[in-house]
């Protein structure tokens, strides 16, 4: 792969990234809820109660990124917590009645989201995108895997100046 392949490809995964993140949090505001959130909702109303921890995991963020999502979803009455019956130091999420009545809703939004994100698709089926995007977070998950986290870059004297662009998209 050439550097302007290269390129074209890493603009366009972040542009998807970004696009698809803005539209999505259009149609869950629309259900009360931000981006993250719905996430924590269908995984407790699909796999019940969890650890903070297991959700955590879940999610591939950070335990303190969780804490401070539950938090927020316990305060609109959507989740509880409680202390896990098998460790004391582990905190319970379980879904109230008022968060699995927003499971219609959440999947009606979930179902649009799909729908507007490929309206514009002229060449490439919702199943076969599906199939190239699953093999695409493969292999962004085995690529993390084996480089470990990211060292942070110093800038030199000797670093080229960093290139701005205006184009957002």
């Amino acid at each position: 792969m050439d550097y302007e392949q290269a390129r074209a490809l890493n603009r366009a995964i972040r542009t998807i990234g970004m696009r698809h993140r803005a539209l999505a949090g259009s149609f869950l505001h629309r259900v009360g809820l931000t981006v993250g959130q719905e996430t924590l909702i269908m995984d407790l109303a699909e796999h019940g109660p969890k650890t903070q921890s297991q959700l955590a995991a879940a999610a591939g963020c950070e335990p303190p990124t969780i804490t401070s999502a539950v938090k927020r979803l316990e305060s609109l009455g959507l989740v509880t917590r409680g202390p896990s019956t098998r460790d004391r130091r582990a905190t319970v999420v379980e879904l109230t009645e008022r968060g699995r009545s927003l499971l219609p809703d959440l999947s009606a939004a979930w179902i649009q989201l799909a729908e507007a994100s490929i309206s514009g698709l002229a060449r490439t089926g919702a199943d076969e995108l599906t199939r190239a995007l699953t093999d695409l977070a493969k292999s962004l998950s085995t690529a993390s895997d084996h480089t470990g986290p990211a060292a942070p870059h110093r800038t030199t004297a000797a670093d080229p100046e960093p290139e701005v662009s205006r184009d957002r998209g």
